[in-house]
């Protein structure tokens, strides 16, 4: 688990708002619009895996293009 104040990438964690089997979501700051956001981090089995989530996770026809 990251530390809050640790940075990863332009984003600056601020603290865990929930854990689960898809991931940890953190309250983090992107701090290069000054706007807060969710940051959320893969499990290890998770994160190398090119064949899960991504777009399979988007609605039918969502975006529209």
């Amino acid at each position: 688990m990251p530390d809050t104040g640790q940075s990863v990438g332009p984003y600056q964690l601020q603290g865990q708002l929930g854990a689960g089997g898809m991931g940890e979501v953190y309250r983090a700051l992107d701090t290069r619009v000054g706007r807060q956001v969710a940051f959320k981090i893969l499990p290890e089995s998770l994160a190398g895996n090119e064949g899960g989530g991504g777009d399979s996770n988007r609605k039918p026809g969502w975006p529209p293009r």
